[in-house]
């Protein structure tokens, strides 16, 4: 079974936190998987190897790991892979697949410049 396993950095204001799980929510409501989790890198729960352990829980042996950051850094490049390598190790019987971070979306600029008719 595939599972989905959105990760965020994770912040201390309430808005943050709340867009995350509007997001989850909407994932949830128009992706159709049985499994879908979220974790955060810092700050709050749950942290990445709690859901991903969620999702094995749950029966996963897939987990498409989608990366809700703009921009490649210390995250992108070290602390998710590390953790990716960390539970490839700890679940040698789940596949997990982990696409570029959304910021590096062809459609980005497509994206932006409906921003900017927005405000036309």
């Amino acid at each position: 079974m595939k599972a989905i396993l959105l990760i965020s950095h994770g912040s201390r204001a309430h808005e943050t936190q709340e867009e995350v799980l509007r997001l989850v929510k909407s994932l949830r409501e128009e992706a159709g998987y049985p499994i879908l989790e979220h974790a955060f890198l810092d700050i709050e729960s749950p942290s990445v190897p709690e859901a991903v352990a969620s999702c094995v829980n749950q029966g996963a042996a897939e987990i498409v790991v989608l990366l809700n950051f703009l921009n490649s850094g210390k995250h992108i490049l070290n602390d998710i892979p590390h953790l990716i390598r960390e539970a490839r190790e700890k679940y040698p019987q789940v596949a997990f697949k982990v696409p570029p971070h959304i910021g590096a979306h062809p459609q980005m600029p497509t994206l932006f410049l409906d921003l900017i008719k927005q405000t036309q």
